[in-house]
């Protein structure tokens, strides 16, 4: 392991004059020893120093720093903050469409640039844009659980040489020890520095309409015992429909205030909720005189500044320290409320938990006005992770003693609810590796497939999938050794010897089957004749019992005596047995007639006992004269009739028997537990083939969906031989939620001859989202676009058909309906009157705007397109890269 030499110890009292937490050092003397760390701490606790340090050891050795974040926002945040602490020289900044002094040696970026410039050189190599980078700070790297980003964190962790340190900074989960692991397995030496400690203790209450109470108990381990029987015996506070009433936005903040716990930051889980908290509580003065001046000068500053972005219904509030927070705002307001609340100025924020996931932006208190949030399935509890997220903004280090979060009842989740988040444990982070065409055009382009492959499989995925499926990996070992053992077994018997016995029972089993079949056929005519037979049969004939009436085991050789009339046209027959017992029987129950056989002389005064009823059934034991005719009935067991045909068959099964029981596997007394074995190990194979499929679905889904996608750019061309065409090329260049349907569309030279504002339309179709049925423009979108768009529907179908074949879920967008606000915003118009046309939020309008121009940014730098279309996509950069949309880094 090629890692640099431990440091010369830098002396960490003069870089941080104050003592450390034993979780800082630790890691600092885990990077001083050349290895790489998990940092895992609660939010606020001092993670960020670690990565601080890895930049003063840095320079103080003539190296540099390379440090990720996973959103925009957060990196020009970062650029600010560290070139405040190491100056402006030393600190540059790279993001998809810029970049200011980017050889600096801190060099702040997200974490989707950094993977993208790993994928320039062959992966695990220092190219040139890693020479002299010593350390590589993944901040936020819980970011790994996200949908739509998780992927690319995966990835940066995997391509990254392994002579960078990495110095993964992460809120606190609950397999770090597993995150750890896999870095070990795929980067190289790794520790894990945990720590829970909060520098600034958590404080949990909860606020009903009687009042603010404690939430936990003493210990901290459960709910407030006063809480958890208030339910149970109170009625008086619910509201209609017997639900418990939820506490007033006002009420909750004057209880705040009383208690000198502002500044807050108030999450509500919708944009529309915020705002009307805003609305309801924006006569409330909750800032001092001071304040107010300091307040009223700086936003009077900014809206000279920016006349257009003064937000309607806002202004008024913000005077007050009264503010909202969510993705419908324009980020230059966001960032106003941002700088203005960092200050102390705000006294509560109304936010959505985006807020939470983002920015440094810590508060005294945090509400939590309700526990549940609405998703595509429906509401839901949140979860563990969300809740603490939320919880981890109360507290300002240096500034507050303890943070306070203050849950709030709802007609549908009370302190039951609250209590159960708030002794929590969080949640484990998750893998969202998936493979898209840009990881398979990029890989292939300096890698074979059987590379590719190896890179795939040292996924946290698939190592997860791997640990998750150690249960199956033991089974299928188990099954392994049982099939082992019985193969032993089965090997000792000769395998030809048990072929012509397996055989020779398959025979008899068959030979079997036809005497059976024989029999019934010759019983069934035998039946026939014994009927007409017995039509003529006299006195002394000797016949065969057994029957309904004679209920005997096996049959009764008798002599007829007589017949009396019977029930029906056939007579009864009164018989004397062998056993000296008469017997009344009827003909069904004649099972033979003995014709061949002399007959028994029976004197005509010998006749049944007078009490005995001659009807059928009836048996009575004869007397002495009987008993010397039943000792002339001969035993005619050897004359038995039997068809010629059925006695050849049983002759034939005799014979097989014979066979069988000379045969050395029979001798060997075993034959039952040998055809057990074999019988149980065909068994086993089966099972063992069901798990070992189900096993290679599971472990190698990340490689199935890499080879669909290869099958998808073959089709279209975009590979050939496992190489990137030249669309390979194209598509390989853009950064997408579908790189081969951007590529495509480029390729397709449909939008070559746009004009730019015409082409900044038409780019925005391929990145805007599906809009909500409610969501409406007042714009038509000009025939140009209309018909250069209409022109690509046909390559989306086929997209959209490989992609259901191949199970791909990736987005194709081509969207019509918003558009037009692009194509308005490009030829100039004035942004109030843009917004005053659409049921689009601000925010929503810059995020479209600024994804248009994401798009825009990266088509001057894509190979093998037409000079004339990079140079139209630039001019369509610049007429709508203007205020608000363009992002002011100072």
């Amino acid at each position: 392991m090629n890692y640099p030499a431990p440091s010369p110890e830098l002396d960490l009292r003069s870089i941080f004059p104050f003592e450390l937490d034993r979780f800082q050092k630790d890691a600092i003397a885990s990077l001083n020893a050349g290895r790489s760390v998990v940092v895992c701490a609660p939010t606020g606790s001092g993670k960020t120093l670690v990565g601080e340090y890895a930049i003063y050891r840095a320079l103080s050795r003539g190296k540099r720093v390379f440090y990720t974040t996973p959103l925009k926002a957060l990196s020009n945040q970062k650029l600010r903050d560290f070139r405040e602490k190491f100056g402006l020289d030393l600190v540059g900044l790279l993001t998809g469409d810029a970049s200011i002094n980017r050889d600096a040696p801190i060099l702040v970026m997200t974490t989707e640039i950094f993977r993208n410039m790993l994928y320039g050189t062959p992966i695990g190599q220092v190219g040139i844009s890693l020479v002299d980078v010593e350390a590589v700070v993944l901040d936020e790297c819980h970011y790994m659980n996200d949908r739509q980003r998780g992927t690319v964190w995966e990835e940066s962790i995997i391509y990254c040489p392994r002579e960078v340190q990495l110095a993964a900074l992460s809120a606190t989960v609950a397999n770090s020890d597993q995150l750890t692991d896999w870095l070990n397995r795929v980067h190289g030496p790794t520790d894990l520095i945990y720590s829970d400690f909060r520098p600034v203790p958590l404080e949990f209450h909860f606020c009903n309409a009687k009042g603010l109470f404690p939430l936990l108990n003493d210990s901290k381990t459960k709910i407030n015992p006063r809480l958890a029987n208030r339910g149970k015996r109170r009625q008086g506070d619910r509201g209609k429909a017997g639900r418990p009433e939820a506490p007033g936005i006002i009420y909750t903040l004057s209880h705040l205030q009383q208690r000198d716990m502002l500044p807050a930051i108030y999450f509500i889980f919708s944009r529309r909720g915020c705002d009307k908290a805003v609305a309801e509580v924006g006569d409330l003065w909750l800032v001092n005189n001071e304040e107010s001046q300091i307040l009223r000068e700086q936003i009077d500053e900014f809206l000279n500044r920016n006349p257009e972005a003064g937000r309607s219904g806002q202004i008024a509030p913000l005077y007050r320290g009264i503010a909202a927070h969510h993705a419908g705002i324009l980020p230059a307001w966001k960032a106003l409320v941002e700088e203005l609340f960092q200050q102390g100025l705000i006294k509560v924020v109304f936010a959505t938990e985006t807020l939470a996931a983002g920015i440094n932006m810590p508060a005294r208190t945090t509400v939590i006005s309700t526990l549940s949030k609405r998703t595509d399935t429906g509401h839901r509890l949140l979860n563990a992770s969300e809740f603490l997220q939320m919880a981890g903004r109360a507290g300002r280090r240096g500034m507050d003693k303890q943070g306070h979060v203050v849950t709030v009842q709802t007609p549908f989740e009370g302190a039951k609810e609250a209590a159960y988040l708030a002794t929590s444990k969080p949640d484990p982070l998750v893998s969202q590796f998936t493979p898209s065409y840009g990881m398979v055009l990029n890989l292939l382009q300096t890698h074979t497939l059987e590379q590719a492959r190896e890179l795939i499989e040292r996924s946290f995925g698939q190592y997860m999938a791997t640990l998750h499926l150690r249960p199956e990996y033991d089974e299928i070992t188990e099954l392994q050794g049982q099939l082992a053992q019985l193969q032993e077994q089965i090997a000792a018997v000769d395998e030809n010897e048990l072929a012509v016995y397996e055989k020779l029972r398959q025979r008899l089993k068959v030979e079997r089957q036809i005497l059976k079949t024989l029999q019934q056929q010759a019983l069934s005519d035998r039946q026939e004749q014994l009927a007409m037979m017995l039509g003529f049969a006299v006195s002394g004939t000797l016949l065969s019992l057994k029957g309904k009436n004679i209920p005997v085991s096996s049959p009764v050789t008798a002599v007829l005596v007589g017949k009396t009339p019977g029930s029906g046209d056939t007579p009864y027959l009164v018989c004397l047995g062998y056993d000296n017992r008469w017997y009344v029987a009827t003909t069904a129950d004649v099972v033979d007639l003995y014709a061949e056989l002399p007959r028994v002389e029976v004197p005509p005064e010998v006749l049944p006992p007078t009490e005995m009823s001659l009807k059928p059934g009836q048996s009575t034991l004869g007397d002495a004269e009987t008993f010397a005719i039943a000792t002339r009935i001969p035993n005619p067991i050897e004359s038995l009739y039997m068809a010629p045909e059925v006695a050849e068959q049983l002759s034939r099964v005799t014979a097989i028997q014979e066979q069988i029981e000379a045969h050395p596997v029979h001798q060997s007394g075993n034959v039952g537990t040998i055809f057990k074995r074999r019988a149980r190990y065909i068994e086993l194979e089966a099972e063992l083939e069901e798990l070992q499929a189900v096993v290679e679905q599971q472990s190698q889904r990340h490689w199935e969906e890499f080879l669909n996608l290869i099958a998808i750019l073959q089709h279209f061309g975009a590979l050939d031989n496992l190489l990137p065409t030249q669309l390979g090329q194209i598509a390989a260049a853009i950064r997408g939620e579908n790189e081969l349907w951007l590529g495509l569309v480029f390729a397709s030279r449909e939008l070559d001859n746009l004009d730019p504002h015409h082409l900044a339309a038409a780019a925005a179709a391929l990145v805007t989202e599906t809009p909500r049925p409610d969501s409406k423009v007042n714009f038509d979108l000009s025939n140009e676009v209309t018909e250069a768009l209409g022109k690509l529907r046909g390559i989306r179908r086929q997209m959209f058909q490989l992609q259901r074949r191949y199970n791909v879920a990736l987005p194709i967008w081509l969207e019509f309906e918003l558009i037009a606000l692009v194509e308005q915003w490009a030829l100039g118009m004035e942004w109030t009157e843009l917004c005053d046309n659409t049921s689009l939020d601000e925010g929503d309008v810059v995020r479209i705007l600024r994804r248009t121009l994401d798009l825009l940014s990266q088509i001057p730098h894509v190979p093998h397109l037409p000079d004339s279309f990079q140079r139209n996509a630039y001019r369509a950069m610049q007429l709508i890269d203007r205020f608000p949309v363009n992002e002011v880094v100072e």
